[in-house]
């Protein structure tokens, strides 16, 4: 029976409106109907923001392509993680076009993570390829109504896999930015693992009274770990760094990996985990709503 069902929800997707498909996937993931006429709760605000911020600058930066230029132009490009290849072509996927340091292979146009690549010779090259080829006729955006994704031109970018000293994987610093000011802090460490945890900070390095957790693979979500972490050297720059680039924005993402004290930019986010996930305790998804203006007098 559920086959069946998500075989007519999967059919039935491209015809149904944006904001119905906001209203009923809200309902479901967090529990009650969305106020879209006057949103109040953080989750319902970024749904409004989804449904009625629309401009050419947010498909720009949710681009992992195009983004480069607006990093460079913002910030610099020092910030940025070199790109080794990218194409519009899958079978240009191959061991030539790789290089032998160790990269990720992803693509500019989705939220579906990439393929690690630490040995070319233990890559089965046709895999990737059919992979991408499928990932390549997809748009997010019918399954996410971001409105960013629809018009991103699909391509594959082979980009450096950042490491630290250990050849461990960098932890992952998202700065939630209202109104071109950092309000919150999550970092996301052992991601990809049944260790992935995220802890939540304030702009002091203080831990928060709420979580806001993602489902993992193994049906467990990313809840913050009892383990404080060490404010990193690089917060400062961190926070000054996503405001400039949060700037234009009403509520945006800025994510960031710090590479033994160097900072590179990951990418910019404008709907967190879609604004379909619950903040706990309830009472904060509206306290941090009230911190959100939608509107501004120049508007």
């Amino acid at each position: 029976m559920k086959k069946l069902f998500n075989s007519i929800y999967y059919l039935l997707l491209p015809i149904i409106p944006d904001k119905l498909l906001v209203k009923l996937k809200f309902r479901h993931h967090i529990g009650y109907p969305i106020n879209l006429r006057n949103p109040k709760t953080l989750n319902e605000k970024i749904n409004w923001l989804k449904l009625n911020d629309r401009t050419s600058l947010h498909t720009k930066c949710s681009d992992k392509y195009l983004v480069r230029e607006y990093i460079e132009n913002i910030i610099g490009e020092d910030y940025l993680v070199p790109l080794y290849f990218s194409s519009k072509n899958p079978k240009d996927i191959v061991p030539e076009n790789i290089p032998d340091s160790p990269s990720i292979i992803k693509a500019n146009h989705d939220s579906s993570g990439g393929i690690f690549v630490h040995d070319k010779s233990k890559i089965n090259w046709k895999d990737v390829q059919q992979s991408f080829e499928k990932r390549l006729k997809s748009n997010y955006y019918l399954v996410s109504r971001e409105w960013q994704y629809k018009n991103i031109e699909p391509r594959i970018i082979v980009e450096k896999l950042l490491q630290d000293k250990n050849g461990g994987i960098p932890f992952d610093y998202k700065l939630h930015c209202f109104n071109g000011k950092v309000r919150m802090i999550s970092v996301d460490m052992g991601r990809g693992t049944d260790q992935h945890y995220r802890n939540w900070y304030n702009t002091d390095w203080e831990r928060e009274k709420f979580k806001w957790s993602s489902p993992k693979e193994n049906g467990k979500s990313t809840d913050p770990s009892n383990e404080d972490l060490e404010k990193p050297k690089t917060l400062k720059e961190m926070i000054r760094l996503s405001e400039l680039l949060a700037e234009p924005f009403k509520y945006v993402r800025i994510d960031w990996y710090d590479v033994d004290d160097v900072l590179y930019f990951g990418e910019i986010t404008f709907h967190h985990d879609g604004g379909f996930r619950p903040i706990i305790p309830v009472i904060w998804d509206e306290k941090l709503g009230n911190e959100l203006n939608l509107f501004s007098s120049n508007d």
